[in-house]
């Protein structure tokens, strides 16, 4: 009976996902589909010896690409939810589309990117064997809220056969590991551009996520991500098993266990944690280090994030940022700012919530906009375009250097002269809508 399950269980995922490519629907409809009519199928597949899971705010689709990138380099073969559908539907048509009508997946290693409010129900059925927490942060107030709401959630997704892979540096994500066997981690030594006070418009790792008290830091890398111990208990960042030894942005590259030196496609503190963590989830993947390090350097991803454009004679780049989530905004302004009297800048809200219609801008408050104040021009587009507004009256931006557009072809039309190198800052669902008008798009 369970071999015929599993074999209608494949034969109709596969149908249907080469009818709904066709149709250019979504991956993950084959999969809800399977599970209406098999929900614990995923129980009964034959399963990679080693399976890796990256969940976590931000950071896990770019993550799960580099994962994946070294480890078809190295000569193994990976499945991998590379569409981003990464809900257990989605997660379902990856793993019965790589499958033997009798239920065994092909692939060596199974690679997933896992929503953190969804993994719960995935791993229901099977579990990692190495489960990759990348961060914590404020996001997306439509759908997870505070983060220490979101922490429940993925507690539920945790179980004690698997080995976590943990971001030590985020109080509220080395908190998994805390009195636990099966748990690594991977984190930043001090670097150079360490602060001693958070300059954050909040700051998230005020107090142990254990006991409640004050927590105090050594040092801060950016917002709550840091070296820290609590004033009251034994919490404390934990010692790392890899490490990002050095951080060299303006030269572009990192070093690893003072060892392996990577150059860096794109140089902001964000990719230089999503690199570590692939370095590591390679490294348990068995992939010699050296590889890890050859193939994660110079490498540039193609979840289109980050984009290089031409509007009439001005260059620039696009940072996709994560919708609501106050965080990736202030990485992208990082970026940004590096030269910030020879750049423009340009801020599109137009849309806040892929999936939700939603009028809610408080998000706008959380985002350190204040580093904007030495750029040559700032560009507000799109509907909320006054919202951005709102929130820049309370910056120390000279308000001649503000220019506002609900049009964003108005917009992109009156910085297509300006020469100076352009700063595009928006959110996925609304990058579309300045690309679309863009004269070239480069590689």
């Amino acid at each position: 009976m369970k071999k015929l399950r599993v074999f209608f269980a494949v034969l109709i995922c596969k149908t249907i996902r080469f009818m709904a490519k066709l149709l250019g629907r979504g991956s993950s409809l084959p999969g809800a589909i399977t599970l209406k009519l098999f929900p614990s199928i995923l129980s009964d597949i034959k399963l990679p010896e080693t399976i890796i899971a990256v969940t976590g705010s931000n950071g896990k689709t770019s993550t799960v690409e580099m994962i994946a990138n070294v480890i078809e380099k190295s000569g193994k073969t990976v499945a991998y939810n590379k569409e981003g559908s990464n809900q257990i539907e989605g997660v379902t048509t990856l793993i019965l589309s790589d499958c033997t009508l009798s239920g065994k997946m092909r692939s060596e290693i199974l690679l997933l990117e896992s929503d953190e409010r969804y993994a719960r129900h995935t791993f229901k059925y099977f579990h990692p064997t190495y489960y990759v927490i990348t961060n914590l942060y404020r996001d997306q107030l439509t759908r997870n809220g505070h983060p220490e709401w979101v922490y429940n959630v993925i507690s539920e997704s945790i179980y004690d056969d698997m080995t976590l892979v943990l971001n030590a540096d985020d109080p509220l994500v080395s908190r998994f590991g805390y009195k636990r066997d099966k748990v690594r981690y991977f984190g930043a030594n001090h670097l150079d551009s360490d602060t001693t006070v958070n300059d954050s418009i909040y700051n998230d790792g005020a107090y142990c996520p254990v006991c409640k008290q004050p927590m105090k830091y050594d040092y801060y890398h950016y917002n709550h991500i840091g070296s820290y111990h609590c004033t009251s208990c034994d919490y404390k960042r934990p010692e790392t098993d890899w490490s990002l030894t050095e951080a060299n942005l303006e030269k572009g590259y990192i070093t690893i266990d003072d060892k392996y030196k990577i150059e860096l496609s794109f140089t902001s503190i964000y990719h230089c944690y999503n690199t570590l963590a692939a370095f590591a989830a390679c490294d348990l993947a068995g992939v010699d280090r050296n590889i890890i390090a050859e193939e994660l350097s110079n490498y540039s991803l193609h979840s289109g994030r980050i984009q290089k454009f031409v509007i009439g004679n001005t260059r620039g780049t696009l940072l996709a940022s994560k919708h609501e989530n106050s965080i990736s905004y202030d990485r992208s302004i990082d970026v940004a700012i590096k030269d910030a009297e020879n750049v423009n800048v340009m801020i599109i809200v137009d849309a806040v919530s892929r999936k939700y219609f939603t009028s809610e801008t408080s998000w706008l408050w959380d985002i350190d906009f204040e580093k904007l104040k030495n750029v040559n021009e700032i560009v507000l587009a799109g509907r909320y375009c006054y919202d951005l507004a709102a929130r820049f009256e309370f910056t120390e931006t000279d308000n001649n250097k503000i220019k506002l557009f609900v049009s964003i072809p108005e917009a992109v039309d009156y910085l297509k002269q300006s020469g100076k190198y352009l700063y595009v800052i928006t959110c996925f669902s609304d990058m579309n809508k300045f690309l679309t008008l863009a004269d070239k798009l480069e590689v």
